[in-house]
């Protein structure tokens, strides 16, 4: 059932607009703005190629605290990466409702994926919570320190999504589907699939690689 806004289906260039079948790119500004973000991204990929460099360097630097090892909980952190990867593909279906105009789906969709979202963050909060109550804190050692330094700006950036995703959320059950609201869904969708992929990497240089080394 397609509950969104038809007026604004996409626009095939006429009057300066843009000719992508796709209705986050159908007009220039939209179209503009998604290009803007790929290279808000590419910043975000040199702040996270700099923690992660950190991290490695730093991994061995214990000061006689806890290592990697001895801290890392398989069941957690194999729990947080389900819940994250599965967000991923949720959000992908709300964006595939959100082409076919079915307001309702993205809606629900997405609020899915934001409670999924909700649930990384809250594992991950008594993953630190757990570290701390067994005297593993940021002033432990250098490899703490680039430990919840790295992973924590993963999961700032994470609730960040979450509420920008909520706000997207209203938007579109208010306004419905149209050039705007599209163009935003897609936005923080590729947010949230960069703040997977970066995840992918946490999960094996820090977590899969630190139960090893």
């Amino acid at each position: 059932m397609g509950t969104g806004t038809i007026e604004n289906a996409p626009v095939h260039d006429h009057h300066g607009q843009g000719s992508s079948e796709f209705l986050e790119y159908s007009t220039e500004d939209g179209s503009l703005r998604i290009i803007g973000f790929w290279v808000f991204l590419a910043a975000e990929v040199v702040l996270f190629s700099c923690l992660f460099a950190t991290y490695i360097l730093y991994h061995g630097q214990t000061a006689g605290g806890p290592t990697s090892k001895q801290l890392f909980d398989v069941p957690g952190f194999a729990i947080e990466t389900i819940l994250l990867l599965t967000s991923s593909f949720t959000y992908g279906i709300a964006t595939y409702f959100m082409r076919k105009m079915n307001k309702t789906a993205v809606v629900g969709w997405l609020i899915f994926t934001a409670l999924l979202g909700m649930g990384f963050v809250g594992m991950e909060i008594s993953e630190f919570t757990t570290y701390v109550g067994q005297g593993a804190t940021m002033q432990t050692s250098a490899f703490l320190t680039a430990f919840y330094t790295l992973v924590g700006t993963h999961g700032a950036h994470v609730s960040l999504g979450i509420l920008w995703m909520i706000a997207v959320i209203i938007q579109v059950a208010i306004r419905g589907i149209d050039n705007m609201t599209s163009r935003k869904v897609f936005i923080v969708g590729l947010y949230w699939h960069f703040l997977d992929v970066v995840w992918v990497f946490i999960f094996t240089v820090v977590y899969l690689t630190g139960k090893v080394l």
